[in-house]
C-alpha cells in the first residue's frame, strides 16, 4: 500500500452533526417498538460566529452541564468548545486558531482528574492534528502535534475521540499516518507522552484493516475493541486490541456474497450489557444501505437489520453513528439519510 494516502477532505466532508436530526429514525437492533410521540426544544442555535457544524456527541459532565465541540466557525474559523446548561445557556471556552488544533470531529472525554481530553483533526504545529487537555473553565494545553516524526510515523489526522483506559493512560486513533500510511492505535499519557502502538495495514493485503475512524471502547474483560473502516483499502474490519498493542483482527467485513454483511463500518463500537458489542456499517447488507451488527468478543458475527429493505428505503440508510444501548436494553441509532421525508436540511442547532 502506498504509504502516502490522500488526505481527508475537510472541506466537503459532511457534517456529522445534523445526521441524527436528517433521518427521524430510531430502530431497535434486537426488536421492534412502536413509534411514540416526541417533544423537540431547541436549546442553542449556532451562528458561524460561534461556530458551526457540530459533529461531536455532547458529553455531561460531573457539575451537570454539556460540554461539546463545533468542527468550523467561530471567530478564528477553526472550530470551539463549548460548555451548555440543561437550560441552554451557552459558553465558549476556547476558540482553536489552527496553531493549536482545527477542525474538531472527535467527542470530548472527561477524565479521572476532571479535564477534558479530545482531539482535532487538523491543524497544530504540524496541521496534521492534535490531542488537547481543556480544563472546565476554558485553558487548554495541547499535549502532542501529529505527524512529529518523519514521514508520519506517529499518525495524521485523529478524527475519533479518546478513552481513558483503566490505567489512566488515554487511547486512540488515527485514519491515516503511521509507517504503512494506514493509520494507528496509540497511547498517550495525560501528560503528553505518546506511544504508537499498532501500524495499520501491516499485513500482506492489509488484511488487517485500514483507516479507523471511530473511537476505541475498552470492553469488560480490559481489551480494546474497535473498527476500521476501509476507506482507502478494503471494506472495513472489527479488530481487539490488548494495552500492550497486540491487535487481532475479529472480523472482515465483505465477507459474503455481495456484502450482504455490511462494508465499511464507520462509528465505533458499543458493549452491551450481554457482553457482546453492537456496531453499524454505513453499506452494504441485503438492501445496500447499511447493516446494524452483533459481533463476540471471539468475533462471531450477526447482521441484526440491513437498511434500505423496505421500498424507498423507508426505514433509513446509511448509519454513520454510534449505537446506544437505552435503560430499556434495547439499541437504538440513527441513518444518515433515507427514512419517509426525503428533504434533507441541516438544521443550525443542538437539540
Amino acid at each position: 500500500m502506498n504509504a502516502s494516502l490522500s488526505r481527508p477532505d475537510s472541506v466537503n466532508r459532511k457534517p456529522l452533526g445534523w445526521r441524527a436530526l436528517v433521518a427521524a429514525l430510531t430502530f431497535c437492533a434486537v426488536a421492534p417498538i412502536a413509534s411514540r410521540a416526541q417533544t423537540l426544544t431547541t436549546l442553542y442555535s449556532f451562528a458561524s460566529s460561534d461556530g458551526r457544524y457540530v459533529e461531536a456527541d455532547l458529553v455531561q459532565a460531573t457539575d451537570g452541564n454539556l460540554y461539546g465541540t463545533v468542527a468550523k466557525g467561530g471567530p478564528h474559523g477553526w472550530g470551539t468548545v463549548f460548555k451548555m446548561t440543561p437550560a441552554g445557556t451557552l459558553t465558549t471556552l476556547h476558540d482553536f486558531d489552527q496553531t493549536d488544533g482545527g477542525y474538531v470531529t472527535g467527542t470530548l472525554i472527561q477524565g479521572t482528574d476532571g479535564n477534558f481530553y479530545g482531539t482535532t483533526i487538523e491543524g497544530g504545529t504540524t496541521d496534521y492534528g492534535t490531542v488537547y487537555k481543556i480544563t472546565p473553565g476554558g485553558t487548554l494545553t495541547t499535549l502532542y502535534n501529529f505527524c512529529s516524526q518523519s514521514r508520519c510515523a506517529d499518525g495524521k489526522y485523529p478524527s475519533a475521540g479518546l478513552v481513558q483506559a483503566a490505567n489512566g493512560n488515554l487511547y486512540g486513533t488515527t485514519e491515516e499516518g503511521g509507517t504503512i500510511g494506514a493509520g494507528t492505535v496509540f497511547k498517550i499519557t495525560p501528560g503528553g507522552s505518546l506511544t504508537t502502538l499498532y501500524n495499520f495495514c501491516s499485513q500482506s493485503g492489509c488484511t488487517d484493516g485500514a483507516n479507523p475512524h471511530g473511537a476505541l471502547i475498552q470492553a469488560r474483560d480490559g481489551n480494546f475493541y474497535g473498527t476500521t473502516s476501509g476507506e482507502d483499502n478494503g471494506y472495513g474490519t472489527v479488530f481487539k486490541m490488548t494495552s500492550g498493542g497486540t491487535l487481532t483482527t475479529l472480523y472482515s467485513f465483505c465477507s459474503q456474497s455481495g456484502c450482504t454483511d455490511g462494508e465499511h463500518p464507520f462509528p465505533g463500537l458499543i458493549q452491551a450489557s450481554d457482553g457482546n458489542l453492537y456496531g453499524t456499517t454505513k453499506e452494504g447488507g441485503t438492501g445496500g444501505g447499511g447493516t446494524v451488527f452483533k459481533i463476540t468478543l471471539s468475533g462471531a458475527l450477526t447482521t441484526l437489520y440491513s437498511f434500505c429493505a423496505q421500498s424507498g428505503c423507508t426505514d433509513g440508510e446509511f448509519p454513520e453513528g454510534a449505537l446506544v444501548q437505552g435503560t430499556d436494553g434495547k439499541l437504538y441509532g440513527t441513518t444518515y439519510q433515507g427514512g419517509t421525508a426525503t428533504a434533507r436540511t441541516a438544521p443550525p442547532a443542538v437539540a
